[in-house]
């Protein structure tokens, strides 16, 4: 579902990087990056990234 816009790593890059032009978690959400993780799932444009 994911359309490559980047606002995930924008928002939290130490949780999501670009491999080709799709987003993808590169790690555990550490404690520090949680509430920019969940940033991050909210202003996704498709809804694509779930926060548990």
């Amino acid at each position: 579902m994911c359309t490559g816009c980047e606002l995930c790593v924008s928002v939290c890059p130490e949780v999501f990087e670009m491999d080709n032009n799709v987003a993808k978690a590169k790690a555990d959400v550490p404690a520090a990056a949680e509430a920019a993780c969940k940033e991050a799932a909210e202003s996704c444009p498709v809804t694509c990234i779930t926060v548990a």
